[in-house]
């Protein structure tokens, strides 16, 4: 619920940059946690038990990784190979490429749907070894991969069951990589999400990806009028994103005619940490003045930053003092949590 009438208060920043903003003005607006992955931090990623345990954990929006299966069905996945969440080695050896890996777009859904999704794992080092040991054991239980369309019946089945509105967070996965394979990922993805009403700002969604071709692709030659994130990596990626120039403030002013909001890696927010010092950098200062949303990712409880020692100290520097307008977590019960818990205390 959005916070109105909040009374000006004075706290000292002195060893924050002057990109930094006060307690008060990041408390004026619901800070919004987006379940990455679904409550991947407890269940495998992007399964729909993890999407329902994320969604019973109070998350304001579900993330969704799709890529597009042999027969162009967008499905919900991270990666646009196989091999380090499925046992796609055991039950389909010899499908592999020559790099040795099992991609998505090789399979078609009916095959997918053989498969069982596990813990993610390591492919090349370590391999076999779960990428995060404390999290839910390999191999068990019998988890599915989903399509972007189930998850969506059943996010939207929830939000009538329950009344609430838990929105999506839609991330289109390789575009570029995908157009090279015969398919063309973000129409098959929009067509979708537009059968199921969400099509305009005004709807509870937005989509996003790493590619800024594509985003000017999808808001000029497809006519998307939905939100649209640039997520913000590093350097100048393969498809031609000068990552390190969108970060600086003529680059945003790019992004603004075509996106609603970015998506920074938490070391482009805040580095260093409290022996060294904290450094916070001007992005989302920057990002706010050109009218851009800001939601940092990824903040996991079992794989913290050196800026801070907890993961609620982490949604703390980015939520509070760095002012972002949501986060990407693994965790998204203590997400909601610290998000209720500074809300009260400002309203008690």
């Amino acid at each position: 619920m959005t916070i109105r009438n909040l009374l000006t208060v004075l706290i000292a920043v002195a060893w924050l940059s002057p990109a930094a903003v006060s307690h008060a003005q990041a408390a004026a607006r619901h800070k919004m946690i987006i379940a990455h992955r679904g409550a991947s931090g407890y269940l495998p990623e992007h399964t729909l038990p993890a999407k329902a345990m994320a969604y019973a954990m109070g998350a304001d929006f579900l993330e969704q990784d799709v890529v597009l299966s042999k027969d162009g069905i967008p499905m919900v996945l991270h990666d646009h190979q196989l091999d380090a969440v499925t046992d796609v080695a055991t039950r389909f050896p010899g499908r592999q490429r020559a790099d040795q890996r099992f991609y998505v777009i090789d399979f078609t859904l009916a095959e997918l749907k053989t498969l069982r999704v596990t813990e993610r794992f390591h492919v090349r080092h370590n391999f076999g070894q779960p990428v995060y040991p404390k999290r839910f054991p390999m191999g068990k239980s019998s988890f599915q991969i989903s399509t972007l369309e189930e998850e969506l019946q059943m996010i939207q089945g929830l939000n009538q069951s329950t009344g609430r509105d838990v929105g999506l967070s839609v991330e289109i996965k390789r575009p570029a990589w995908h157009r090279k394979q015969g398919q063309d990922i973000s129409t098959g993805v929009l067509e979708v999400l537009a059968r199921y009403g969400y099509k305009n700002k005004n709807d509870h969604f937005h989509l996003q990806c790493f590619e800024f071709p594509e985003i000017k692709r999808i808001r000029n030659e497809l006519g998307f009028q939905g939100a649209i994130f640039q997520c913000l990596g590093d350097k100048v990626a393969a498809d031609g994103t000068d990552h390190e120039f969108l970060k600086t403030a003529e680059g945003l002013a790019e992004l603004a005619k075509f996106a609603d909001g970015i998506a920074p890696a938490v070391k482009h927010v805040v580095t260093g940490d409290k022996e060294s010092g904290l450094k916070f950098s001007n992005l989302i200062k920057l990002a706010h003045e050109r009218g851009l949303k800001v939601f940092p990712y990824t903040c996991r409880a079992d794989e913290l930053p050196p800026c801070a020692a907890t993961l609620e100290e982490l949604f703390d520097l980015l939520l509070i003092r760095a002012d972002a307008d949501g986060v990407f977590t693994d965790f998204p019960d203590r997400g909601a949590a610290f998000v209720r818990s500074h809300e009260e205390a400002k309203h008690p």
